[in-house]
């Protein structure tokens, strides 16, 4: 009768085999926290960038509100009042949307830069952690076999 083979050694050596290592996962939350710190400059600047634009917009219509608010001579001076605030209102809001749309269109090709760097550097830290986890696979994978092949023997 055959006798159940005891994989248990072979198991421990496998398993040793794929420790992990150490300066990769450093590296990997090197680059991590490298594209976390870039990204972050990225928002903060387009925050920062937009409360200007915000800010400004606020200024400029009450400044306008208070000339619209101002006694007027004639009735009629209160409707053109009115129409000159609807007119620059309009006018200011398509600026500042304006203004606006470049903060995100930097926002957006800021990111896709940084979105390609990164993945480049995570598949040259992926390859090479892969290139390293092989050789030693295969270093174990040989060494386990030739030492099945001396078990039996």
């Amino acid at each position: 009768m055959a006798d159940a083979q005891d994989f248990t050694k072979m198991m421990q050596d496998m398993m040793s085999a794929f420790s992990m290592d150490p300066t990769t996962m450093q590296d990997a939350f090197k680059t991590q926290a490298a594209l976390a710190e870039k990204m972050s400059k990225v928002a903060l600047e387009a925050a920062e960038k937009s409360t200007e634009i915000s800010a400004k917009w606020t200024k400029d219509t009450l400044s306008k509100v208070g000339e619209m608010t101002t006694v007027k001579d004639e009735p009629t001076d209160y409707t053109k009042a009115m129409t000159d605030f609807a007119s620059s209102s309009a006018e200011m809001a398509a600026e500042n949307m304006a203004a606006f749309a470049e903060v995100a269109k930097k926002v957006q090709m800021e990111t896709v830069e940084l979105m390609l760097a990164a993945g480049k550097d995570f598949s040259e830290d992926a390859t090479s952690a892969m290139k390293k986890a092989t050789a030693t696979a295969t270093k174990t994978a040989k060494k386990a076999t030739a030492t099945m092949a001396a078990d039996k023997a």
